[in-house]
């Protein structure tokens, strides 16, 4: 833990101007991201007396190495960069809203030639408009189910779409009017468009004037005595109605808000969201937020930080007329600008005082209360289990200091073959699948020329792979200001006229994919699934590189027993302690990852062909070869000339399948290894 006032700026050299700042820890990963209408008089406050500190602020600057910072022009500017830099590094002592469930959308690919309605989670795509979130996906199919009677439009994927085309005949829905089956050229693309189009206005809200055209299609039907147009308009206007009784109607048919209601206690915040769209409630979604992340934080903070975090990835579809909140957030102005910036127009942040949008925001409310209870009961004690299991590792193992980041290595192979290994990343308790690797193990060399592939000699070979990166991205990363002495370089930012402290990336960064460089931070410690063998080959790969400050522990499956390095006796830790609990579920993890990754590996191994290892022989033209010849035998019997003559192959390959094939005889040409099936 570092000491605060080591890396504390001189007050002077901290502006007063509005900004966000950053807080690094020893190894320059961005661990806090803050915004500040005075970075003098924020920053100030985190180096007080550390015992006036909230628990949680206090771990955090004690985690901390460094802190710097970026000069804005205006507070709407920093809630942009505050946003744009948590998305990007993730900081795992910022507040983070979890979805009490992955919320399905109807989304229509607006983007696509001819679009497409389907359900869809997940990030949103450009290009893509989404209506809802809905609370079941069956919710989705049905209430879109009833619409393509009126709006059909295309719905099946891509491969159904091409394969329709090229039979010339639609599928069922295209038959049963259900589908406008623009694969076949029933409609032209413009049409197709038009439909998809109306479809979105129905979904907007924009509900009326279908309803009258409907209505007025049937009357002028009926009048002419065409009755089974008449009963089909009839029909239509009637599964309209019945998709139209799904969403209740609440408010005004011009309105569009969303509703937020918040139910919180000392350590965390449930948080409801109503969307309402032309008067009707077109979705719900809900989340939960750890309070406790970010120290003493009021209802006013959680309301900012959910309004950024909900509205920062959104285009200007996704932000209505009117947010409606139960308390306003600190800065209510620049939040309110932020948000008509994004619309590109006008929009009303406020608290409801009275009438149907107090009303509705009243029973927001009480499903944010009732999603608290559920929540507390589904997962009680969850954060006070995760603290307990870090505490129980550090004083059962005798660690220096709590192991905020854990990484667990298994190997997976049968009999020697197809020997693979999988890391796996846990932090603060939960896992970090964005950081999972897997590796392949090539072998270490013996001194007699094999190559040795145990479990001990994998283990030693992975552990030196991994970390002899971390060394490498550490050395790479020059840029990373760790010392306060200094401070950053102050240049001007372009167009404000004003100072501000250049903003080093989280670490040294992939030139490649401009991302962090995942390998560049190293574990508090390391677990390797196994015995006293593979603790000890891990730690001599460790010291091999010359690497002290990272602990490694093995966990045997037999009686759960923790090894750790150069020790003759295991550590047994009691079978109720949230530590050991913690240390299975990171093994269990790696080997689940390992044995994944192992079965994919064997599988395509089994599958072998005398077509493989040729030079210059891809999958494109062996399928040439094989549709054009049918099999193996017939390549063998023909000669490089009726090689040649298939599309991709030229003289030199031609000669050099004839060859391979020829060195072959009679053997099998291909088969499947796990059930004998002859493929060619």
């Amino acid at each position: 833990m570092a000491d605060p006032s080591s890396y504390r700026p001189k007050p002077g050299e901290i502006p007063v101007d509005p900004g966000v700042y950053r807080f690094r820890d020893k190894d320059g990963r961005v661990i806090y991201v803050g915004k500040a209408k005075s970075l003098r008089s924020r920053l100030s406050s985190y180096f007080q007396d550390i015992a006036a500190l909230h628990p949680r602020t206090r771990t955090m600057v004690t985690t901390g190495a460094s802190v710097e910072w970026t000069v804005v022009r205006n507070e709407v500017e920093a809630l942009q960069l505050e946003y744009s830099w948590i998305k990007e590094f993730d900081p795992r002592f910022n507040v983070k809203y979890r979805d009490d469930k992955s919320y399905p959308y109807l989304a229509v690919t607006m983007g696509e030639t001819y679009p497409r309605a389907q359900v869809m989670r997940g990030a949103k795509r450009k290009g893509t408009r989404y209506f809802g979130p809905y609370a079941h996906a069956w919710a989705i199919r049905e209430t879109l189910d009833q619409l393509l009677r009126v709006f059909p439009v295309r719905t099946c994927s891509s491969g159904v779409f091409k394969r329709a085309g090229q039979v010339g005949r639609p599928c069922l829905l295209g038959y049963i009017d259900k589908c406008s089956a623009p694969c076949v050229g029933r409609v032209t693309e413009d049409e197709h468009r038009e439909i998809a189009a109306d479809f979105c206005d129905f979904m907007a809200g924009n509900t009326a004037r279908f309803q009258k055209r409907l209505a007025q299609e049937m009357r002028d039907a009926s009048a002419d005595l065409d009755f089974e147009t008449a009963a089909r308009r009839r029909d239509d206007l009637g599964a309209l109605e019945k998709a139209l009784e799904r969403s209740a109607v609440v408010l005004g048919d011009a309105t569009d808000a969303d509703v937020f209601g918040v139910s919180d206690d000392e350590l965390e915040a449930a948080v409801q969201v109503f969307h309402v769209r032309g008067g009707r409630i077109r979705g719900q979604r809900g989340w939960v937020v750890d309070k406790q992340s970010e120290g003493d934080l009021g209802l006013a903070e959680v309301i900012e930080r959910l309004l950024g975090q909900v509205y920062g990835g959104e285009s200007g579809d996704g932000v209505p007329r009117e947010v409606l909140v139960p308390v306003l957030p600190p800065d209510p102005e620049p939040m309110a600008q932020w948000l008509q910036g994004l619309r590109g127009a006008n929009v009303d942040l406020r608290v409801p005082q009275r009438g149907d949008k107090r009303t509705l925001m009243e029973t927001v409310q009480r499903n944010a209360t009732q999603s608290l209870a559920r929540h507390k009961v589904a997962r009680a004690g969850d954060l006070t289990a995760r603290s307990q299991a870090l505490q129980d590792l550090q004083e059962g193992l005798d660690l220096g200091q709590a192991p905020l980041r854990i990484e667990c290595f298994d190997i997976s192979h049968i009999q020697g073959t197809n020997v693979v290994a999988s890391m796996v990343v846990f932090e603060d308790g939960l896992p970090r699948k964005a950081e999972y690797r897997r590796f392949i193990v090539r072998g270490t060399p013996a001194p007699d020329g094999t190559v040795r592939l145990d479990d001990t000699a994998a283990m030693d070979e992975v552990l030196t792979r991994r970390f002899r990166r971390y060394l490498a991205d550490r050395d790479d990363a020059d840029d990373v200001e760790l010392d306060a002495g200094d401070g950053p370089e102050i240049v001007e930012v372009a167009g404000t006229g004003r100072g501000a402290r250049t903003p080093p990336v989280s670490g040294p960064i992939d030139e490649t994919t401009g991302k962090p460089k995942r390998f560049a931070y190293p574990p508090q410690l390391v677990v390797v699934d196994g015995g006293k063998p593979q603790v000890n080959a891990a730690a001599r790969a460790l010291e091999a590189l010359g690497i002290d400050d990272v602990e490694v522990v093995g966990l045997a499956k037999r009686l759960e027993e923790v090894w750790v390095a150069e020790d003759d006796f295991p550590v047994i830790l009691p079978r109720t302690s949230e530590g050991l609990y913690l240390l299975q579920r990171v093994r269990d993890e790696a080997h689940r990852f390992a044995i994944t990754f192992h079965r994919q590996r064997r599988s395509k191994a089994m599958t072998t062909s005398a077509l493989d290892g040729i030079p210059g022989l891809g999958d494109a033209r062996r399928k040439a070869l094989l549709k054009q010849f049918g099999s193996v035998k017939k390549m063998r019997a023909a000669g490089p000339e009726e090689l040649a003559t298939v599309q991709g192959i030229g003289p030199a390959l031609a000669a050099t399948i004839h060859e391979r094939l020829r060195e072959d005889g009679d053997t099998t040409p291909a088969v499947n290894l796990s059930t004998g099936e002859v493929l060619d």
